[in-house]
């Protein structure tokens, strides 16, 4: 197995299916388990997103609302504009706030897996450049 990869597969969330909805947003494979949808009362959605090493999704923004991760395996990475990418592990905690353009995935070598809670919509934008993610020490 690969790195992290039992410990992603069998995470508490559930691991979900392939994320075939989004997969356009995404470089590589991620797979989707939600756990919560937005309804008349709930406005958020939270949702277990699993990355296989070396996926990650396409620079975005979220508007009128936020994203929180919680890091529940795995390792990867988070990255806002103009800062350097921040290496995440289990217990790690990400507070998004509206308007800030960023990233997040896995990293080369490892399996990855965060709870996703987000209100408000997402406007996607480019995707992250191969050359750079390279460059990103594990």
């Amino acid at each position: 197995m690969t790195k992290n990869e039992e410990a992603v597969k069998n995470d508490m969330f559930g691991f979900g299916d392939k994320n075939i909805a989004f997969a356009k947003y995404f470089i590589g494979t991620s797979y989707l388990n939600g756990l919560v949808s937005p309804d008349d009362n709930i406005d958020i959605n939270v949702s277990n997103v699993n990355f296989e090493p070396g996926c990650r999704n396409d620079w975005h923004i979220h508007h009128d609302g936020f994203q929180i991760l919680l890091v529940t395996a795995g390792e990867g990475w988070y990255q806002e504009e103009g800062k350097p990418a921040q290496l995440l592990k289990p217990g790690d905690v990400v507070a998004i706030h509206e308007g800030v353009k960023h990233w997040h995935g896995a990293t080369k070598d490892s399996w990855f897996s965060h709870i996703a809670i987000t209100k408000g919509t997402s406007e996607w934008l480019e995707k992250v450049d191969d050359g750079y993610y390279e460059q990103l020490a594990d």
